[in-house]
């Protein structure tokens, strides 16, 4: 049994939401579901809903006396009453039957119409809030999830919202109210019994409907629980496609795609046979209550106290609660479906945002830039401590740079000024303002990012030119691309601006990412910048390429640079080498060297891998350029 079913089975929390099943009920789905029915602010769609609960009752009303015609006419036609003189009589009411069934359907379409958007508002809004909610919750919760079954989880949702507005409304309150006036017009017209019949025949059918659709659910819960899992690892596969190439592993990726197929083709094989047991016992359940009434309803007529009318409008009514009723087991399905799509929708909204502004929180207010690091520690676990006491001094537009080892807590020191995560003890300050005390977006607003791995959005170079800041114009888009060095590779290209540049832009090599992460940045024109090992997976050539673009960007900002290779780094104001969370040394390059301590070994090492790579180089040129002589000696012997 997969991981992700057996988790839902014993009750752990879900591995797309992290909540766990007991936190789901389909009463509070329902309760936060309502709402949606009559929103706040918005007049034009509440006058909607009202419109289309008039329609509904007009249509429920002409269902209802519908029958009532069809007696009329019967009657009219029996031998016993019908004559040459008044044959207009049936042939008026017989119009008026068919002129009741065109009112009835026309009112239902009718309520549809009015009602549709209101259903698609409610579906809009919740899937924007959700969407919301989903960039407010910490970054801990998305490197603990599955993008691709968050995915699936908001498109079932919201599917199930506009199915929940529209048939829980005009589906089973509609049908439960003509359900009521029938029993009560059969009690009145004929007698007692044919309300007890038609009543008992209704709630056997819907009681066995309920339950046999409960027992079914657990067998659709599982199969989204599959569908959600096939589907994560498709996602996940696709998205690292160049990984699964490199090691030829397409075949191992089919196989674990199937086997999650496979659970999920054994579940539906099992929805598809209870739901033929089910199909079947509601027709039995219904043709054995409408064969009384019909054996009743003879009888009447045998004795004389009922006419052949009375015997179609009983059936009528019947046939005509038959319809909503065989719908209503379809659509009750259908809203526990929904119910169980929309539970981990509403318990996505649910979460908690770890990270969140204090109330009334002040925008930053950077007047110079300074940022200070004041005894700061962190951990992501109890038992995983990450930095520990570390405290450094940034001045406006100064630089400071941190080195260390992989897992030193370099990157950590980028997310926690990000406020990403809340830091366990300690401080840090933008222009003596803590971070903690001003609101998250103008944070972020004052800091400029360019990251090691930049990853773009499958758009135009233009689009993610432009994502540092949305409303630039085309001019300043174009002045960025120059100043970060690649505004004359872009106009080279056939679309120019208007090249897409694939998923997570791979379409591009690692030096043009670079340059459009830092074209974004200089577009954003923040007042502190953070280049986070922006050039550790880079060639010689195109790193410093990168570094005289980097340089330019970083005139007159404070600066903080996470770095790997130390050659680019030797100009800073300040460097910090990191080791297990601690500062273990720091000043200027040349100062750290004379120490001859963690920096100088850490220097020395890669020195001497450059070295290596230089000689190994040279050496593989000198053999080349051998090779070339002997075969041009060759040649010229053999020509000779």
């Amino acid at each position: 049994m997969p991981r992700r079913l057996k988790t839902a089975l014993r009750g752990g929390p879900d591995p797309v939401t992290g909540v766990s099943p007991e936190g789901r009920n389909a009463v509070r789905t329902l309760v936060n579901m309502l709402p949606r029915l009559w929103p706040k602010g918005r007049a034009d769609l509440r006058l909607r809903v009202v419109c289309a609960m008039l329609a509904l009752v007009a249509a429920k009303g002409v269902t209802v006396y519908i029958p009532f015609l069809y007696k009329r006419a019967v009657d009219a036609l029996s031998p016993e009453t019908v004559a040459s003189a008044v044959v207009i009589v049936p042939v008026m009411l017989i119009v008026a039957y068919g002129v009741g069934r065109i009112l009835m359907i026309a009112l239902a379409q009718l309520r549809d119409a009015i009602f549709a958007k209101v259903g698609q508002n409610a579906v809009r809004e919740l899937a924007v809030e959700t969407f919301r909610h989903m960039h407010a919750l910490s970054l801990r919760f998305h490197l603990e999830r599955r993008t691709g079954g968050l995915s699936r989880v908001i498109e079932r949702g919201t599917k199930g919202i506009d199915f929940l507005l529209r048939f829980s409304l005009f589906n089973i309150v509609p049908t439960i109210i003509e359900l009521v006036l029938v029993c009560v017009i059969l009690a009145y017209a004929f007698d007692v019994w044919y309300s007890v019949v038609t009543a008992a025949t209704v709630i056997v059918y819907m009681v066995f409907t309920f339950v046999v659709t409960e027992w079914r659910t657990r067998f659709r819960r599982e199969m989204n629980d599959l569908d959600t899992e096939a589907n994560t690892k498709a996602v996940d596969s696709l998205l690292n496609y160049e990984t699964v190439k490199y090691f030829g592993n397409e075949e191992h990726e089919a196989r674990r795609y199937d086997r999650s197929m496979t659970g999920y083709e054994r579940a539906a094989i099992r929805t598809a046979t209870s739901l033929s047991l089910l199909n079947t016992g509601q027709t039995l359940i219904f043709s054995a209550g409408l064969t009384a009434l019909m054996l009743m309803a003879a009888n009447g007529i045998a004795q004389g106290v009922l006419t052949v009318g009375s015997f179609v409008m009983i059936n009528t009514y019947l046939i005509q609660l038959y319809q909503p009723l065989n719908l209503l087991g379809t659509v009750y399905r259908e809203i526990r479906q929904a119910l169980i799509d929309m539970e981990t929708m509403f318990d996505l909204l649910q979460v908690p945002a770890e990270i969140k502004d204090k109330p009334g929180a002040p925008a930053l207010d950077v007047s110079g830039g300074e940022v200070v690091f004041d005894d700061v520690s962190f951990h992501y676990d109890s038992d995983r401590g990450i930095l520990d006491g570390v405290s450094f001094r940034v001045p406006p537009g100064g630089t400071l740079a941190i080195v260390g080892p992989s897992g030193a807590g370099k990157s950590t020191i980028a997310r926690i000024l990000f406020r990403f995560y809340d830091i366990s003890g300690g401080a840090v300050r933008i222009d003596g303002q803590d971070i903690r005390d001003v609101r998250q977006d103008s944070l972020r607003a004052a800091i400029g990012m360019v990251p090691q791995d930049t990853v773009l959005f499958n758009d135009t170079i233009r689009y993610n030119i432009r994502y540092g800041r949305p409303d630039a114009t085309d001019e300043e888009v174009h002045e960025a691309a120059e100043l970060a060095q690649i505004g004359r590779f872009i106009e080279a290209l056939p679309q120019g601006y208007e090249t897409r540049v694939g998923e997570r832009g791979l379409k591009l090599s690692g030096g043009e990412k670079q340059r459009v992460a830092i074209a974004r940045t200089i577009l954003k024109n923040p007042p502190i910048l953070l280049l986070d090992e922006a050039t550790s997976a880079l060639d010689t050539h195109t790193e410093k390429e990168i570094q005289t673009a980097l340089k330019s960007i970083s005139r007159n900002r404070t600066t903080l640079v996470i770095a790997h290779r130390l050659s680019t780094v030797v100009d800073a104001d300040e460097i910090l080498v990191l080791d297990k969370g601690r500062v273990v040394e720091r000043g200027r390059h040349e100062d750290l060297l004379a120490r001859n301590g963690a920096y100088a070994a850490m220097w020395n090492r890669q020195r001497e891998s450059e070295e290596e790579e230089r000689r190994l180089a040279a050496s593989e040129a000198r053999e080349f350029e051998a090779k070339a002589e002997l075969a041009s000696d060759a040649a010229d012997n053999g020509f000779a």
